[in-house]
């Protein structure tokens, strides 16, 4: 149902809410909070010298949601991820504050290189993680995910934002 549609729906006590009242409502019914997104994402496939990983990318390609990343959120199931696009490629630098759950960051060079892994990152930090050189992109996963499927610097990611020319 879409927005417009479900706040003509709303009614309390048989009458109309106001439009202010009824967005309102819908955010609440919708659960909107600072952790809830409408994300749509794209594949992204990582060649390791075990095999070819997929992983399911979530995009960060505004300041608003390279700000936020993954704060707030509670989980991420393996397998998923964000990908933050920073072109043009540049020296990177995060943090973990607000980050409820440990993640593994992939800076990843234009050429879609992995360039460095920063693994088990501590949740709720302010120690800045960087990406030690110039990097386009970086994915975060779960915690552990790098280890779990052998990825390494100089494996080669496979998604639209690298190898553009």
């Amino acid at each position: 149902m879409n927005f417009a549609l479900m706040v003509a729906r709303l009614r309390i006590g048989g009458r109309l809410m106001t439009s202010l009242a009824a967005a309102s409502a819908v955010l609440v019914i919708l659960g909107a909070n600072p952790a809830a997104r409408a994300a749509s994402f794209q594949p992204l496939e990582i060649a390791t010298k075990s095999g070819v990983q997929v992983f399911s990318v979530e995009m960060a390609t505004t300041e608003e949601e390279k700000t936020q990343g993954l704060m707030y959120r509670k989980e991420l199931p393996d397998g998923k991820g964000m990908l933050f696009d920073f072109s043009p490629e540049q020296q990177i630098s995060m943090w973990m504050k607000n980050t409820y759950i440990s993640l593994d960051m992939i800076f990843i060079r234009a050429d879609g290189r992995i360039l460095r892994i920063a693994e088990n990152t501590e949740p709720h930090s302010t120690k800045i993680i960087s990406s030690g050189g110039l990097a386009k992109g970086v994915l975060e996963v779960i915690a552990g995910t790098a280890q779990k499927y052998g990825i390494q610097p100089g494996d080669r990611v496979a998604h639209p934002l690298f190898n553009k020319r």
